[in-house]
């Protein structure tokens, strides 16, 4: 290590300026060498391969097919593998066949290694998912530039993997789908369609949480948010957004079923959630946890504008319109731990969800009072738990 002058700005015993101290740059951690895999049965060739890619990569071996699927299926798999054909017991095909069929083995590259140098014979291994051939004799300089050209290639591909997978969190599942099949255009565009738009928030979050610690709300929230995506996956619903401790889900878009189907799997899902939050509450309670919350559910069933809204530099894929305000209005007129639906969203799931008789609700941003349905549970599903909702009337007058 070179040991760099202090140069720090302070005075030494003669009061004169002495030089102050340069931060130390920290060493680069050492690039992983790509580890690349030679089946072969025959010794020599093992030892000739070896020699050859030892100069720029981590070199292993296997005698046999059944060896190499054992390496490749192992904890530490290669990042390519080099695959003789012509092997007793299991030949190279057979090999590749077993390793597609497994999910760790199945992405890594194979180049066939073969003195089987025929159109015939390479159509078929190519057919069976190998990415290349290197025909015996082995040329060396040829062998450094396939392996190499193969592993710059599948390590660009992993990152894209990786990439992708990060993005996909930014997106709900169907729409990131959707971009990624080519069946969506990243481009402002919108359509109208007839949508069952879910929102729920955590009752009096703001003022449930003044006193506590931010770890503890972080922890609490993500946790929360976490099932609750979860559900929204197992129902097929687009979450459109997290809004402070709230969601936004709606159902019709990208993916319908149909307008009744969507707005079933709407309501099953918000009774569901409700189930779900009486597990939370047991979990964090055996963590030793003394804090929990409620959350309070409307669901409405309208048209709406759903499509790309934004620039050409940032969109934001999203749901607009009276119909959206209406299911936040139900949401902020329910009670803790209910589900409130709309009368449009009731006539399409009467004889599958049960419910309670219909009140009014006043809600600002609405001239005359909304019917609304309060949500006791699935209809004719006997031993199935129920989301409670404390109505002290039949008509609830709370003005949000």
């Amino acid at each position: 290590m070179i040991h760099m002058p202090d140069r720090s700005h302070r005075k030494d015993a003669a009061g004169a300026d002495a030089p102050q101290a340069r931060p130390s740059v920290p060493a680069l951690a050492p690039r992983r060498l790509s580890r690349v895999l030679v089946v072969d049965d025959t010794e020599d060739n093992l030892f000739l391969m070896t020699d050859i890619l030892s100069e720029f990569c981590e070199p292993c071996v296997a005698p046999s097919g059944a060896a190499a699927l054992e390496i490749a299926m192992s904890t530490t798999p290669p990042d390519l593998i080099l695959l003789d054909i012509m092997m007793p017991d299991m030949d190279g095909y057979e090999v590749l066949r077993r390793l597609r069929l497994d999910p760790v083995a199945a992405g890594i590259p194979v180049i066939f290694l073969t003195a089987l140098s025929s159109v015939k014979e390479e159509q078929y291994g190519l057919d069976l998912g190998a990415v290349d051939y290197i025909s015996k004799p082995i040329s060396p300089p040829l062998v450094v530039a396939r392996v190499k050209a193969h592993l710059e290639r599948h390590a660009s591909m992993r990152r894209l993997a990786s990439l992708s997978e990060q993005l996909s969190r930014y997106l709900a599942p169907p729409i990131y789908q959707s971009i990624f099949d080519g069946s969506r255009a990243a481009e402002i565009k919108t359509q109208r369609k007839k949508l069952s738009v879910f929102f729920s928030d955590i009752k009096d979050f703001t003022r449930s949480t003044a006193k506590w610690q931010p770890e503890d709300i972080t922890f609490l929230l993500n946790s929360y948010f976490s099932e609750m995506s979860k559900v929204v996956a197992q129902f097929g619903g687009t979450l459109d957004k997290f809004i402070g401790d709230g969601m936004v889900v709606f159902f019709g878009d990208p993916h319908s079923g149909g307008v009744r189907h969507d707005a079933l799997q709407c309501v099953k899902m918000a009774i569901a959630m409700q189930q779900r939050m009486g597990h939370l509450h047991e979990v964090w309670q055996d963590m030793g946890l003394d804090k929990s919350f409620d959350i309070r559910i409307g669901i409405n069933t309208g048209y709406c504008d759903v499509g790309n809204f934004g620039s050409d530099y940032r969109m934001d894929y999203t749901i607009i319109g009276p119909e959206v305000n209406l299911a936040a209005r139900l949401e902020q007129a329910t009670c803790t731990g209910g589900i409130l639906i709309s009368a449009a969203t009731h006539a399409l799931v009467k004889g599958g969800i049960e419910v309670r008789p219909a009140i009014a609700v006043e809600a600002k941003g609405f001239s005359e009072a909304l019917v609304a349905y309060p949500v006791v549970g699935l209809l004719h599903a006997p031993g199935t738990a129920s989301p409670r909702c404390g109505w002290s009337s039949l008509n609830s007058t709370e003005s949000p």
